[in-house]
């Protein structure tokens, strides 16, 4: 159950796993993000040749592999956030907000258009 300290409470645990094992020397800001984007690019591996049909009926081992990656990502986006003191819980809720100014239901409903490509009044 997500409580209004999980993010912080996982920073923590996550900071204190590196710590343990020196692996903080590491865990530079730069480093973070490339990790981040090896483990993004890991993910993607697992559907690089499926259709949209195949990448949504994963049996149930594919799931759990992709799952894994899913959750390296995450790992790697909080760890990053922590180094560089990113308070996640606001900056996403902030940046929900912002996404929701410029993606009015109204006028985006059904279209994946960029929101610079919408007449707004």
């Amino acid at each position: 159950m997500v409580t209004e300290t999980y993010l912080k409470d996982l920073q923590n645990r996550l900071r204190q796993f590196a710590r343990d094992r020196d692996w903080e020397q590491f865990h530079a800001p730069k480093n973070l993000a490339m990790a981040l984007a090896v483990e993004a690019g890991e993910l993607m591996e697992h559907y690089q040749w499926l259709s949209e049909e195949q990448s949504e009926k994963l049996d149930a081992d594919k799931l759990k592999t992709v799952g894994f990656e899913v959750a390296d990502v995450f790992i790697f986006t909080v760890r990053l956030a922590d180094r560089m003191g990113i308070d996640l819980d606001e900056l996403v809720e902030q940046k929900i907000k912002l996404n929701e100014q410029k993606y009015p239901v109204d006028k985006v409903r059904g279209s994946a258009k960029k929101y610079t490509e919408y007449e707004m009044d």
